[in-house]
């Protein structure tokens, strides 16, 4: 298979947000940061945006007019559709390594592109990353995509109204957290969001379809009062039901309390993306999670198509 590069068209920067940024030469990128100089550094998902310069050019073929920098773009390469690759896809130039976390934006204001033209780009076709490794890089570099087994990426989402205010220490999603990363799951996302259905929506939407998430785990929101609206918000995000897993849960659940019929947690497919509902309570959540957690790395593996289908299990095929 050929391998995947492009060519760097240029390398653009801001010291403020909100206004169009200006190209430069050549440029550091820190771990940890970003590109040096740049106001929209910092220690989160979104370091450097990256935008294809065959797409560039193919909106201004449509009349665009717009230049380097234009979108708010940090790194412009020729030869890549950044838009094809999935989260967690790694980027080398020389020393610099960058990872892919999320594809595409929410634009809650439009630009003056958008109002020029009815259409923005950046929206769809940007991508983010963050920088793995040290380095420089030129305007004229390669920029090549790393061929390696993407890891399975993972993120929790807890659901309390207490939680949310600072009422109730969170408990539940770090427990998660720590379970999957000893699992060898990479967390991409942790957040913690009020018992709101459109939020929870919203939130599994972007974590799915944006940030590339294998795996969404929930914890809270999934019993009888009028503010437990987890499973809701779940089938509304779905495009395919998972139920085997809910009742895998509510079934191991039952041999340790009754209460566990009073769950409403369900599971759920969301495009590659598995969701699953778990316990509010750290103890509910550490037995559901063991006894489940085993299982579901070949369920990913299949959404990702790592995997085939579930085939007759040896001692089976042995008889």
């Amino acid at each position: 298979m050929a391998k995947i590069s492009g060519v760097v068209k240029a390398i653009c920067l801001s010291d403020v947000r909100g206004v169009q940024k200006h190209g430069v030469p050549a440029a550091r990128l820190q771990t940890g940061w970003g590109m040096e100089g740049d106001a929209h550094g910092g220690d989160w998902h979104r370091q450097i945006s990256l935008l294809s310069y065959d797409k560039v050019l193919q909106f201004n073929e449509l009349g665009a007019g717009v230049s380097h920098g234009d979108f708010g773009e940090n790194l412009v390469v020729e030869g890549i559709d950044f838009a094809a690759l999935p989260p967690g896809s790694r980027l080398q130039c020389g020393r610099c390594v960058l990872e892919i976390t999320q594809i595409g934006k929410e634009c809650h204001s439009h630009c003056q592109i958008y109002h020029k033209m009815g259409d923005c780009i950046m929206p769809r076709e940007g991508v983010f990353a963050r920088v793995i490794q040290d380095g420089d890089i030129s305007v004229g570099d390669v920029l090549e995509l790393v061929d390696e087994l993407l890891p399975i990426r993972a993120a929790v989402l807890t659901l309390s109204d207490k939680g949310a205010t600072g009422a109730r220490v969170d408990e539940s999603g770090p427990l998660i957290a720590e379970m999957l990363e000893q699992a060898g799951y990479r967390i991409i996302a942790q957040l913690l969001l009020p018992d709101e259905q459109s939020k929870i929506e919203a939130a599994l939407i972007n974590l799915a379809d944006r940030r590339g998430a294998d795996l969404i785990l929930t914890t809270g929101g999934t019993g009888f009062s009028r503010r437990d609206v987890t499973p809701e918000a779940t089938m509304a995000a779905a495009h395919r039901m998972a139920p085997g897993i809910a009742e895998a849960i509510r079934a191991h659940s039952l041999k340790i309390t009754g209460r566990a019929m009073l769950s409403r947690g369900v599971s759920a497919i969301r495009g590659g993306t598995l969701i699953v509902n778990l316990p509010g309570s750290p103890k509910a959540v550490g037995e559901s999670l063991a006894y489940v957690l085993p299982h579901l790395e070949h369920g990913i593996e299949i959404l990702r198509g790592d995997a085939g289908e579930c085939a007759v299990q040896p001692k089976e095929a042995d008889k």
